[in-house]
């Protein structure tokens, strides 16, 4: 009788550890701030294990693992959304379709908005009372403020 050798469980535990490590990067947390949280137990380290491990199996390779986390990771922030790996799981069928919230940027001239005429090749200041002032300032008075869409 011939003993297999054993197959090294180190592989896969930095594989785990690969996953879970990127889910915190996506979070916004540095390598050492996770050691030091799990220290002081803020982060339960290894409730992540597991579901790192059953992503890894899913998707069948840790750089695929990380590109649905990532995937997700920028769906969720552009939505002011928390997640988590499970959440991964829950989005998996929809992947290719999630995507970030577009980010519009509009023109406002002293808080007021502005709208742009095509037609005339000009802009106008929208006031509060809905009247229309074409606009005779400078472009750089003007304020680009982001909008999400979507």
């Amino acid at each position: 009788m011939v003993a297999k050798p054993k197959q090294s469980t180190e592989e896969k535990e930095s594989d785990i550890q690969a996953v879970v490590n990127y889910f915190f990067a996506t979070k916004g947390f540095t390598l050492e701030q996770i050691k030091e949280d799990a220290k002081k137990k803020k982060i339960i380290y290894s409730r992540f294990t597991r579901p790192a491990k059953q992503l890894i199996d899913l998707s069948g390779s840790v750089v695929k693992a990380k590109e649905a986390i990532d995937k997700v990771a920028k769906w969720a922030n552009s939505r002011n959304l928390d997640y988590s790996i499970e959440t991964v799981f829950k989005k998996w069928l929809e992947l290719d379709k999630l995507k970030p919230k577009e980010i519009v940027k509009k023109p406002y001239y002293q808080g007021d908005p502005m709208i742009w005429s095509e037609t005339k090749k000009k802009w106008y200041v929208v006031t509060q009372e809905g009247e229309w002032l074409e606009y005779c300032g400078k472009e750089s008075d003007i304020v680009w403020k982001e909008v999400k869409k979507g």
